[in-house]
């Protein structure tokens, strides 16, 4: 994945994806975890292999090391993904970060910068996150 290439709405959900993991120096085994289980369950991504989302993993940790690699990544994935993929985006980013190793400052600022590069509406990406965070929720031990 160059800066000049186009991507498809599959591997800029996948870029999204990317961009949170690496936000805080390199993705986790669990966060590979996790992006690999929604890849292989999410309807978005009918008939996308683990394969290419292996290829597309690197192709967009080799884009982010270019100069201006994050514009770059926006842009790819704004052009590939319509209004209602953007949100699917966003749940994704919410996703990496919640079911990963722990939100850190980093993954959470950058979850910020792809919700404004989506351009989303306040409510609809409280509504987001609310939904992620009621999925993780743990049952506290009884005293």
């Amino acid at each position: 994945m160059r800066s000049s290439d186009t991507i498809n709405a599959p591997e800029a959900l996948v870029l999204t994806m990317v961009l949170v993991s690496v936000a805080d120096g390199g993705m986790t085994d669990r966060e590979i975890g996790v992006m690999s289980a929604l890849v292989q369950t999410l309807p978005a991504f009918q008939g996308f292999t683990s394969g290419e989302l292996a290829s597309v993993t690197e192709r967009a940790a080799n884009l982010l090391h270019e100069d201006d690699g994050l514009a770059h990544a926006a842009s790819l994935i704004r052009a590939a993904l319509n209004p209602r993929l953007r949100e699917t985006a966003y749940f994704l980013a919410c996703e990496v970060v919640a079911g990963g190793d722990g939100a850190r400052r980093r993954s959470l600022d950058m979850v910020e910068f792809v919700r404004s590069e989506l351009g989303l509406d306040t409510l609809v990406s409280t509504a987001i996150e609310r939904g992620v965070r009621a999925r993780y929720q743990r049952v506290e031990p009884a005293e």
